[in-house]
């Protein structure tokens, strides 16, 4: 468990740790003006992923209350024109109290010590082009924006 300095401390989260990343989930789909179904179907798809290690979540708990306050989920993924992996930074969110606590770089170090650990030589991610807040922070960083769009294909 690493600790931060604005009293929180960082873990890699368990199947068992599911239900309780449901409401920051939620908080940070509403955030984004986008929905999230998180029912049963869910969290048992969620918990499959993380024992299949496709899927790795850090947690952020307050150390005062032990309420989780954050999180950062990565993919593993692959570029074709680099022939390389790369691990895909998910979501990064943190509940408005807890921003501006250094909370954010401790979580995306996490990730970047475990995209290293998978031998990857990027970490790449998106964010909506409205969060002007996230990327300051990403260009803080050192990160790099790419013009590109993203689209979905409903299946």
């Amino acid at each position: 468990m690493a600790e931060g300095p604005g009293a929180f401390s960082v873990r890699l989260a368990t199947p068992d740790d599911v239900q309780d990343l449901a409401p920051l989930c939620a908080e940070h789909a509403a955030f984004e003006g986008c929905t999230a179904r998180l029912d049963a179907q869910w969290a048992a798809r969620l918990r499959q992923a993380l024992q299949q290690r496709r899927l790795w979540i850090w947690l952020a708990h307050a150390m005062d209350d032990g309420r989780l306050i954050g999180y950062a989920s990565a993919t593993l993924d692959y570029a074709t024109l680099s022939a390389d992996a790369f691990l895909h930074l998910d979501c990064l969110y943190l509940r408005p109290h807890a921003r501006g606590l250094g909370l954010g770089p401790v979580l995306m170090q996490a990730v970047q010590a475990q995209a290293r650990a998978e031998g990857c030589q990027q970490l790449q991610w998106q964010t909506p082009q409205w969060n002007e807040a996230a990327a300051r922070f990403y260009r803080r960083l050192g990160a790099q924006m790419l013009p590109k769009q993203r689209f979905v294909l409903p299946l």
